[in-house]
C-alpha cells in the first residue's frame, strides 16, 4: 500500500496506559532543575552575583584560566552526552527519546555522589560531528560522560576525545560495566578459593560493555579470556573482524576456541554474558566446579539465575531482583567524585582497578555466595571508589591539586 504518511495521534488505550503506570507521574516535568547556591536578596546580592561583581571574576579568569575550576561550577559538573543510538536494551531511539535516561543519569550523579550533571543529548551521530560538538562544550565542564553511543563507533569517539580533551572522558556503558564486573569477580574468586590468574573466562558479546570488561580482565590479570559474538568465538584469522574485535583477537582467546560460546565454555571457570543471547543449562552444567556466571542481559538474563544456582558457585545478574546486580551506579558517581576533587586530567586503567578494588572491599568479611557486590544503596560505596580514584590519579600524575 502506498500514499502519504500521516502522523500518528495519540488513542484512547495510550492514555490508558500511561494514566496506570506509575513511571510517568514521576518524570512529568522531568527528573532534575537547576537551583541557585547563593542568595539575591537585594541590590548589594544582584551587585556581587552579576554585573559588576562578575566583572571582576571574569578578568581574573581571563587572566588565569586554571582559577575558571575555583570560581566557577565548572569543577563539579559532569556533561552526560548521548546521540540516542543505544539506549538501554530500546536500541537507536534517537536523541529526544533518550532524555529520560540521561535526566536519570544525572539523578544518580546527584544522590550518590554530589556531581552535578547536565543531559546533553545531541541530534547527529557522525563521528566527527560528535567529538567536535563536544570538544566546543567542554569548557563548561569538568568531566564528560558518554553514554548509550552504539558500538564501534563509541570506541573512536571516546579515544578521539580523551585525546583532544585535558578533563576525564569516561564511557559509562564500557568502563562503569567493567569496573563493576572486575569487582564482583575479585569477590567471586575469593569466594570459591582461586585467585584470578587460575581462572579461564568466556565473555558472549564484544560490543561496549563486553570489549571493556575483557580488557579490564586482561588488565588485572585473568588466567585466559575468550570473546563471542554474533557469530561465535573471536580468534586471530576469523574473516570479517573490525579494528576493535581484530584486537582482541591478539589479545585472547590462547586456547583457540573457534566454535560457539557453549563449546567454549566446557570447562571454563567463568561466564560473562553482555550480548542478549540465550545460555543453556547444560551449558553451565560443563562448565568447571565451583563456576562463576555474570548473565548480565537486561531485562532477560542469559541464563534465568535460579537455573544458573544449580550448577554454579556464584551467580551475578544486571537485575535489581536478584542477588549481586551488577549496577553501573556502584563506579561511575565514585569515579567522577574523585576525578573531580582532584581536577584530574583524565581517568587511567590504574584509576578505574582502583576503584574496581575499592568496590570489592566495601563486601569485606561479609562474602557469600549472594553477596559478592554491594548494593547500590550503600552509603559505603561512593566515599570507598572517589577516595581510591583520588590516591590513584595522584600516584598516576593527572591530579592537578
Amino acid at each position: 500500500m502506498t500514499g502519504v504518511a500521516v502522523a500518528a495521534t495519540p488513542d484512547a488505550s495510550a492514555h490508558s496506559t500511561e494514566n496506570l503506570d506509575p513511571a510517568f507521574p514521576l518524570h512529568r516535568g522531568g527528573k532534575i532543575e537547576v537551583r541557585s547556591t547563593v542568595p539575591v536578596r537585594d541590590a548589594g546580592d544582584l551587585a556581587l552575583a552579576y554585573t559588576p561583581g562578575v566583572a571582576r571574576v571574569c578578568s581574573a579568569i581571563a587572566d588565569n584560566p586554571a582559577l575558571a575550576r575555583e570560581y566557577t561550577w565548572v569543577s563539579n559538573v559532569v556533561a552526560v552526552v548521548t546521540d540516542g543510538t543505544a539506549v538501554l536494551g530500546l536500541g537507536d531511539i534517537g536523541p529526544s527519546a533518550a532524555m529520560p535516561v540521561m535526566e536519570g543519569k544525572a539523578l544518580l550523579f546527584k544522590e550518590f555522589a554530589g556531581v552535578d550533571a547536565v543531559p546533553l543529548c545531541l541530534d547527529c551521530t557522525d563521528v566527527d560531528a560528535l567529538v567536535e560538538t563536544v570538544v566546543r562544550l567542554a569548557p563548561s565542564f569538568g568531566g564528560v560522560n558518554l553514554e548509550d553511543i552504539s558500538a564501534p563507533r563509541c570506541f573512536e569517539v571516546e579515544e578521539r576525545l580523551r585525546e583532544r580533551l585535558d578533563i576525564p572522558v569516561f564511557h559509562d556503558d564500557q568502563h562503569g560495566t567493567a569496573i563493576v564486573v572486575l569487582a564482583a569477580l575479585q569477590n567471586a574468586a575469593r569466594l570459591t578459593g582461586r585467585p584470578l590468574g587460575d581462572l579461564r573466562a568466556v565473555v558472549a558479546g564484544a560490543g561496549a560493555s563486553g570489549v571493556a570488561v575483557t580488557r579490564i580482565l586482561l588488565e588485572a590479570g585473568i588466567g585466559d579470556i575468550a570473546v563471542s559474538d554474533s557469530k561465535g568465538m573471536i580468534y586471530q584469522g576469523r574473516e570479517g573482524l573490525n579494528p576493535v574485535k581484530e584486537a582482541l583477537a591478539r589479545d585472547t582467546n590462547r586456547a583457540r576456541h573457534t566454535g560457539s560460546t557453549e563449546e567454549a565454555l566446557e570447562g571454563a571457570d567463568v561466564f560473562v554474558g553482555l550480548s542478549g543471547s540465550t545460555l543453556s543449562e547444560e551449558a553451565v552444567a560443563a562448565m568447571a566446579p565451583g563456576a562463576i556466571v555474570f548473565a548480565l542481559s537486561n531485562p532477560t538474563p542469559e541464563v534465568h539465575p535460579d537455573i544458573a544456582a544449580k550448577h554454579a558457585g556464584v551467580v551475578a545478574t544486571g537485575r535489581s531482583d536478584f542477588p549481586n546486580q551488577i549496577n553501573n551506579v556502584l563506579a561511575f558517581p565514585g569515579v567522577f567524585r574523585g576525578a573531580l576533587d582532584v581536577r584530574a586530567s583524565a581517568i587511567t586503567e590504574n584509576m578505574k582497578v582502583a576503584a574496581a578494588n575499592a568496590l570489592a572491599g566495601v563486601v569485606g568479611d561479609d562474602l557469600s555466595p549472594t553477596y559478592v557486590i554491594p548494593s547500590p544503596f550503600d552509603d559505603r560505596v561512593a566515599p570507598a571508589v572517589s577516595a581510591a580514584v583520588a590516591a590513584q590519579a595522584r600516584a598516576d600524575g593527572v591530579a592537578r591539586v
